[in-house]
């Protein structure tokens, strides 16, 4: 099964893989066919701003995620896990050391859109 990069030391980063307090952060949980949990994600991320779908296959995703004032990049990726139901997933600043906690409010936010749509 495909693996998500780990988190580098810096505070700019969440991930679901990650076993560090200051990284980690718990995956989503689907009960649906994957094929349609991922389409309904999709359509979540569709409708946030500044979005870009990178690269797709049929169990990962990859956005990048534009900041409105200063443009910064982040990558945000998903891994679908069907035999656990889960869906792992990493958000990471492109540039810089902090986020002032960007990445981890991002991913919250997703997960309260998806709840019920899984």
């Amino acid at each position: 099964m495909r693996q998500l990069d780990p988190c580098s030391a810096s505070p700019n980063c969440v991930s679901t893989q990650a076993q560090d307090e200051g990284h980690a952060i718990a995956p989503f949980r689907y009960r649906k066919a994957r094929a349609e949990a991922k389409e309904a994600l999709k359509a979540i991320i569709r409708s946030l701003p500044r979005t870009k779908l990178v690269e797709e296959d049929e169990t990962y995703l990859h956005y990048e995620f534009t900041s409105l004032l200063l443009r910064f990049v982040d990558d945000v990726e998903f891994l679908f896990d069907d035999e656990a139901k889960i869906v792992h997933f990493r958000s990471a600043s492109r540039t810089g050391y902090r986020d002032f906690g960007v990445n981890r409010q991002r991913m919250e936010a997703i997960r309260k859109l998806t709840e019920g749509k899984f």
